[in-house]
């Protein structure tokens, strides 16, 4: 089998080896060239937009709410899915450093202080139970709390696992921890 050299012949000093070169060499200027008019003309945008936006007015920040007035706030502002943990972390420790008992009224939220009281109402059964927030934890997306499986068995979700709930903050607690 013979092996063919296709640019064997080619001789650079012909006028289309140098129009090849000449072209190759004018595309990347171009490309080099349109890279920086680019980036001046994004940078004259951005200084365009901040130059003729009027500077924010500094505002005094609110003053902080009481636990009480916090609590209140919240009360009716918290709907969503409630979902509920037991038999694998029954006895280890849970974020405020007590032992996690899968049979108390006890529930896991991800914003809720630690001591946190909150009632919770099954919106498809109206049961309701009050449990204390001693958890935090990864909640999937539209779920807002994490029962026990006692204060989910009350509730009578344990068997659907999931239930639509509506919380009352009823005191909020403390952010020390018990370790």
């Amino acid at each position: 089998m013979v092996k063919r050299r296709i640019f064997r012949n080619l001789n650079l000093s012909t006028p289309l080896a140098i129009g090849l070169w000449a072209g190759m060499f004018s595309v990347v200027v171009a490309a080099v060239a349109l890279t920086f008019c680019t980036r001046t003309v994004l940078a004259d945008v951005l200084l365009s937009r901040s130059a003729s936006t009027p500077p924010e007015v500094i505002r005094q920040a609110p003053a902080p709410l009481t636990p009480q007035e916090e609590a209140r706030e919240l009360g009716d502002k918290l709907h969503g899915i409630a979902s509920w943990y037991g038999g694998l972390f029954n006895g280890r420790r849970t974020a405020d450093g007590e032992t996690y008992n899968m049979y108390a009224m006890t529930a896991c939220h991800n914003t809720l202080p630690f001591g946190s009281i909150v009632r919770v109402i099954n919106l498809v059964n109206h049961r309701s139970v009050v449990v204390r927030i001693n958890d935090r934890g990864y909640l999937y997306k539209g779920r807002i709390i994490d029962l026990s499986y006692g204060a989910a068995k009350k509730l009578e979700m344990a068997t659907a696992g999931l239930a639509p709930v509506k919380l009352q903050v009823i005191s909020l607690g403390g952010t020390e921890t018990k370790r």
